[in-house]
């Protein structure tokens, strides 16, 4: 058979078309992991004259994690009832414009632990908006998740039922 010079180009469109598809099922695989990870990337409001909710879906860990901010800046958020504050890890204080303040005792699963107060102008998750929190700088928190303790959900009324946690802040 005589040689083609169509070959190698046939070879190079044809591992193309594979790169193309590993990529493009790598970024929906990613997508879905996340999702299962944190399915409130984007949390479902709902707002009226009394009140705006947020409603909430577990993860796979039935744990309640949603996207949100503080002071303007995206944070990840694990609902934690047991947290006195919301608890910062201390390396995001920076870039949320939180400050250092007095150091205090906390009291973790791990034993106490010294945090540092900090206040909270402004906390989001989804439409519901809170201001003026106390918070806590923790340096042994490593990731990037924000504990919204009971400094936060006390303002709010809490319903759960099966796998969906719905937050109620009256007006």
């Amino acid at each position: 058979m005589p040689y083609s010079s169509t070959a190698p180009m046939g070879r190079t469109m044809l591992t193309l078309c594979w790169v193309v598809a590993l990529g493009l099922l790598t970024l929906i695989f990613g997508r879905w992991e996340s999702l299962q990870i944190n399915p409130n990337q984007d949390p479902n409001s709902q707002r009226s004259l009394t009140s705006t909710q947020v409603i909430l879906q577990a993860n796979r860990q039935h744990h309640y994690i949603a996207n949100g901010s503080i002071n303007g800046q995206s944070v990840v958020f694990l609902l934690d009832t047991g947290a006195t504050h919301v608890s910062v890890p201390a390396h995001l204080a920076p870039a949320l414009g939180l400050q250092r303040g007095s150091p205090m005792t906390s009291q973790t699963a791990n034993g106490n632990i010294t945090v540092y107060a900090t206040n909270i102008a402004q906390l989001s998750l989804g439409d519901i908006t809170l201001e003026n929190l106390r918070g806590a700088l923790n340096p042994g928190m490593t990731g990037n998740e924000v504990l919204l303790g009971m400094s936060a959900l006390k303002q709010l009324e809490i319903r759960q039922k099966g796998d969906t946690l719905t937050l109620i802040q009256h007006h």
